[in-house]
């Protein structure tokens, strides 16, 4: 049940909490690879060495990973897409997250409150990672490796700290694979609904988060229109990786 919060209250708590809420629950940016990962070889060929009798042993092949490079994810998104799914927004251009390489991992956020005045106000976050996979012919092809990550993303995103009324479904004409998850979280003293959208795209795995609530007085967010938007906005994430390496949407 949301909790209005009295229309009297003073702005200065409005501030504090909104300060709180700027963090996303699950920083789950798509990490947790080899810290070498951009600097392994995509091709995916073969490796030989050469042997005591001076023969040469050739290690298994990979399939070449498909992507080389991920898009800017602060551009990955149209301007509108932000528009719309983030009124008011406090940088429409976003937030880069850190990465040290950026070929192979990047992340980008934007949030923003709009004041309706005497009917409360909506706050809203959005957050977008992407993380690429080289094939490797020691530990697997991008597509494999890819695929462990999204697994195991798709499991975190199901256990986010505090969530209630966990649901996820495998959803289609998102990459290769996807699955949209959908919570609420109580935080700031506020109710929060989150759509969490989880894909691969061969050899690149999209993370975007979408979520929101509503400040002094107003309702929260309809949970279908906030999962819907973040589907809509997932689809364009990807097809952003395909463009980035030349393909033509």
């Amino acid at each position: 049940m949301h909790r209005p919060a009295p229309a009297t209250a003073p702005r200065t708590r409005l501030a504090r909490v909104l300060a709180c809420a700027a963090v996303p629950v699950m920083l789950v940016a798509v990490g947790c690879s080899d810290s070498d990962d951009g600097k392994k070889q995509d091709s995916g060929a073969s490796s030989s060495a050469a042997t005591p009798s001076g023969k040469q042993s050739s290690s298994p092949s990979v399939a070449p990973a498909k992507y080389a490079k991920l898009p800017d994810p602060c551009k990955a998104l149209a301007q509108k897409t932000i528009e719309d799914l983030v009124p008011k927004a406090k940088s429409k251009s976003g937030t880069a997250g850190k990465s040290t390489d950026v070929s192979s991992q990047g992340t980008c956020s934007w949030n923003g409150l709009d004041d309706k005045g005497v009917k409360g106000s909506q706050y809203r976050w959005l957050d977008v990672s992407f993380k690429r996979y080289g094939s490797d012919a020691a530990i697997g092809s991008g597509d494999q490796r890819a695929g462990k990550e999204y697994a195991r993303l798709v499991t975190a995103s199901k256990a986010a700290d505090g969530a209630k009324n966990v649901k996820a479904t495998a959803v289609s004409g998102i990459g290769d694979e996807a699955t949209a998850i959908s919570y609420d979280l109580n935080k700031t003293d506020e109710d929060f609904k989150y759509a969490v959208i989880v894909a691969r795209t061969a050899n690149a795995v999209v993370l975007l988060d979408y979520n929101g609530a509503g400040y002094q007085g107003a309702d929260a967010p309809d949970a279908g229109d906030l999962m819907k938007d973040a589907q809509s906005a997932a689809k364009e994430a990807v097809a952003s990786v395909a463009t980035a390496n030349g393909a033509k949407q």
